[in-house]
């Protein structure tokens, strides 16, 4: 995700480590890391590596640490080729159009940060003082690029047979809401409904609850005088695809 991240010389795997790298407490991070995502690792210093954000390593020089930026780069190249690859056995009909839109949305800021919250990643992040106080371990941008740095680090580990399984495991959910999103059954309603009821689908927010980065909106949806469907997203578009779904559904079964 971030361009700085290519900076510098490439090695194959961040090497770079110290005695205090064996301490217990950094240690159990990826004990951690192992058991909420299903993994074993035989090289537990990349996945350390994963885990330490760049404020972090401002404040710690002394522990011969390296921050996660370069496997970030890393990760972003290897989740692209991991979910194309999931996104075009899945749907074998979609153009490279379709395609390239769904990926986008399964590998956006919104669809990792998704993933890393439901693992409580930011638990797991070594961070600065500064960045913990400001509450980076909730930042959308840091467990994202977390994320990408732990998969870049599962790649190394494992290669990309390792990727497709946890995109397996982690992703589908990400991947349901994002073939949701991006068919647009709000249009082919509006359609059908002219065409059968004479009038236009309208949707209503009935109500937002959860915390402001994981909100979850409600939306009901009526035609004339008739509400025909409701639907749940984390986004209101989300919400909205949903409940014309399943008014289309109910119009095209006779309902």
């Amino acid at each position: 995700m971030s361009a700085h991240a290519t900076s510098g010389k490439f090695a194959s795997a961040p090497t770079r480590s110290s005695p205090r790298l064996a301490g217990s407490k950094m240690i159990d991070r990826v004990t951690q890391l192992e058991a909420r995502l299903g993994l074993s690792f035989s090289d537990r210093r990349l996945a350390l590596v994963a885990l330490t954000h760049t404020s972090y390593l401002n404040e710690h020089r002394d522990q011969g640490l390296m921050d996660n930026q370069r496997l970030e780069f890393l990760g972003d190249a290897a989740i692209d080729l991991a979910v194309s690859q999931r996104l075009m056995e899945r749907f074998p009909e979609a153009s490279e159009g379709e395609l390239t839109k769904l990926r986008a949305s399964v590998v956006s800021e919104e669809g990792l940060f998704e993933v890393a919250s439901s693992a409580r990643l930011g638990e797991l992040l070594l961070l600065g003082r500064g960045e913990e106080a400001m509450g980076g371990r909730k930042r959308p941008s840091i467990l994202a690029d977390a994320l990408e740095a732990v998969i870049a680090a599962l790649f190394l580990d494992g290669g990309l047979d390792e990727v497709l399984a946890f995109v397996d495991r982690w992703f589908q959910p990400t991947i349901d809401r994002a073939a949701l999103e991006n068919r647009d059954y709000k249009s082919q309603l509006q359609t059908l409904a002219q065409a059968t009821l004479g009038d236009a689908p309208h949707y209503r927010v009935v109500s937002e609850s959860g915390p402001a980065h994981e909100k979850i909106f409600l939306v009901e949806l009526t035609i004339g005088e008739v509400s025909y469907a409701s639907g749940e997203g984390r986004s209101k578009k989300a919400a909205e695809q949903l409940a014309a779904r399943m008014a289309l559904e109910a119009l095209e079964s006779g309902g």
